[in-house]
């Protein structure tokens, strides 16, 4: 989101990521039973990461939180980048699991459907880069799940990851519009129509600015506005998007033998 820093994650030991995601437990320690376990770490870092950003997960934060010291969080986390690819792979499970029934075109809306409502949910997963996914089992079901709504319509194998990234990436981009739109209402203290009302009469009294000038982006911004009664909707241009894209994808897959 605008003004708000971006996280890497994948960046730390992906063999001790790998084997926390997936469960593979330690070799067992001598000494009292820990009070914690690791999910009671995540879901904490999660309500953190929900409430302040994913600036506020910090080991000490979270620490703090559990009431405990940041190095006994060392016994669940080996660290910050561990613990990030463990809260999207946390996330990442509270997607439906598929729905069977569903032709490829309805598939596609359920599932972009449901991560537009997931970032709404979990904003700060906007903050985290994609290229290294968290390789974790909530992670792969959900590619499992894209993967799946394409599966024998006649695309190949490249083309269907590709569909995959092209809905997924529209869902983000829209995603992101719609939460600085409302971080903006949020800061400013003004709805769009309220700062609109500010804007238009300074605009109407410069010249080089009147609509004769800019006659189409003066007629279709104001069409526009007086539809969304704001500069614009993300969760219309999401779902104006997302059709125009299945219908691409119908378009392609209409040259194809599905068998």
């Amino acid at each position: 989101m605008a003004g708000v820093s971006t996280q890497d994650n994948g960046d730390g030991d992906p063999r001790r990521a790998i084997e926390l995601l997936w469960g593979v437990s330690a070799p067992p320690r001598r000494g009292p039973k820990p009070k914690l376990a690791t999910p009671d770490v995540v879901k904490t870092a999660v309500r953190l990461a929900d409430a302040d950003g994913i600036e506020a997960v910090t080991i000490r934060r979270v620490a703090e939180q559990l009431g405990v010291s940041p190095m006994s969080l060392y016994t669940y986390v080996p660290g910050r980048a561990e613990l990030l690819d463990l809260m999207i792979d946390h996330a990442h499970g509270e997607l439906p699991a598929p729905t069977e029934g569903l032709g490829w075109r309805a598939a596609l809306t359920a599932i972009a459907e449901d991560q537009w409502a997931l970032l709404h949910r979990h904003p700060w997963l906007l903050q985290v880069t994609t290229s290294r996914s968290a390789l974790g089992p909530h992670s792969f079901a959900k590619y499992e799940h894209e993967l799946r709504a394409v599966e024998g319509i006649g695309l190949g194998d490249v083309e269907m990851d590709a569909v995959v990234s092209l809905v997924t990436g529209l869902v983000r981009a829209t995603a992101r519009s719609s939460l600085d739109n409302a971080r903006l209402i949020r800061t400013s203290g003004m709805t769009d129509a309220q700062w609109w009302e500010r804007a238009a009469p300074v605009l109407a009294g410069i010249p080089a600015a009147d609509a004769a000038h800019y006659p189409i982006s003066s007629r279709v911004g104001q069409a526009a506005g007086q539809f969304h009664n704001a500069a614009e909707d993300p969760a219309y241009t999401f779902r104006f998007g997302l059709a125009r894209v299945l219908d691409g994808i119908e378009a392609l897959v209409g040259t194809r033998d599905p068998g």
